[in-house]
């Protein structure tokens, strides 16, 4: 594991897009093609920003969706499919993306997509932490032992009021208590992650994955058993860290 600091949000996104661009072009050397896993939310902003900026081509990569709301619709404000069609899908020429359908029946979805997957050995997954340490969707304990590349997770309260307190819906009744998400197992199978957390709030989780021991408590403590995942922070997510 790599912490990379930096000074700000912008900084930190930029970091992690180059480095992730990196990534992908290597795998387009060796192989022809590469294939990525794309994170949501507030904190890859800057990440995507930057990555679609990059020397890349794109009509070599195969990407997936790492996690969506069951129930929400791709009109919504806080669906992700609007997301990354918005911020990412439609401002590159990718081979093809696979998004998750949380309208569909969730069951079903799971199942389609893992079958996909496991033809598709992820090069680069980028992800972030959430505030309660959840590693995608997998909230806390999180199950560290399935095979399954996608589940049908339920979301827990600070989770919840995570999407909440980032302006996504506009009370907590509204933000959905069941999604769809890439299992860590899957996550975990990637040949790299790169990981963008960025901001105070999350200064305590971070510290949990980081320094904390490996444990479905804390989902995201699980990227301290990768041997190639890079931890992108700013000064504000940094600051419980003792080795800062």
């Amino acid at each position: 594991m790599k912490i990379v600091l930096s000074k700000s949000k912008r900084e930190l996104g930029e970091k992690a897009a180059i480095n992730g661009a990196r990534i992908i072009r290597e795998a387009i050397y060796s192989k022809g093609a590469a294939n990525i896993v794309v994170a949501t939310g507030s904190s890859q902003f800057e990440m995507l920003n930057e990555l679609i900026r990059q020397e890349v081509d794109w009509s070599r990569v195969t990407a997936f969706h790492l996690d969506e709301y069951v129930g929400i619709s791709e009109k919504h404000p806080a669906s992700f499919r609007r997301y990354l069609k918005e911020r990412f899908v439609e401002k590159v020429s990718l081979h093809k993306f696979h998004y998750i359908n949380g309208e569909s029946d969730p069951r079903a979805v799971c199942d389609r997509l893992g079958e996909i997957i496991r033809k598709h050995p992820i090069d680069v997954a980028f992800v972030g932490i959430g505030e309660n340490g959840h590693l995608a969707f997998n909230d806390p304990p999180a199950d560290f032992e399935t095979e399954e590349p996608y589940l049908v997770v339920s979301l827990d309260e600070r989770c919840r009021r995570q999407q909440l307190g980032e302006g996504w819906f506009p009370t907590l009744s509204d933000v959905p208590e069941r999604a769809i998400s890439m299992s860590v197992r899957q996550i975990m199978k990637s040949e790299a992650i790169i990981c963008s957390v960025p901001d105070l709030r999350k200064a305590e989780a971070v510290k949990g994955a980081l320094e904390g021991e490996l444990t479905p408590l804390v989902p995201a403590s699980v990227l301290q058993d990768h041997e190639a995942v890079w931890i992108y922070l700013d000064k504000d997510s940094a600051s419980l860290l003792h080795s800062q």
